[in-house]
């Protein structure tokens, strides 16, 4: 019943700050299948209201790096899958490849 946006707000931008602050950070979506979880984590760019949680923490984090003075930053990104066991990584070149 809740926005992308509200949930970012509520329970990413939190875990963004942190990482801001030099803590690691993971969001896991967990779900059956149909649930809503890659609607969550990716959204719809119209309208922007519902752009999901990934492209609001890239903003975030990019907007809080061009913010910062005499400080270096290393940011790492993944996002898997794991469905029947099979564990896969969606930015990848091949994302139908299973990793170990």
């Amino acid at each position: 019943e809740h926005s992308t946006e509200h949930i970012y707000n509520e329970v990413a931008y939190p875990l963004v700050e942190g990482v801001m602050e030099g803590y690691n950070g993971t969001i896991f979506a967990y779900g059956q299948t149909g649930s809503g979880k890659s609607f969550t984590m990716q959204g719809v760019v119209d309208p922007s209201s519902q752009k999901g949680i990934i492209p609001r923490a890239f903003e975030h984090i990019f907007e809080s790096i061009q913010c910062a003075e005499n400080a270096k930053f290393l940011l790492r990104a993944s996002y898997l899958e794991i469905y029947n066991e099979d564990v896969r990584d969606l930015l990848g070149a091949d994302t139908k490849q299973k990793l170990e």
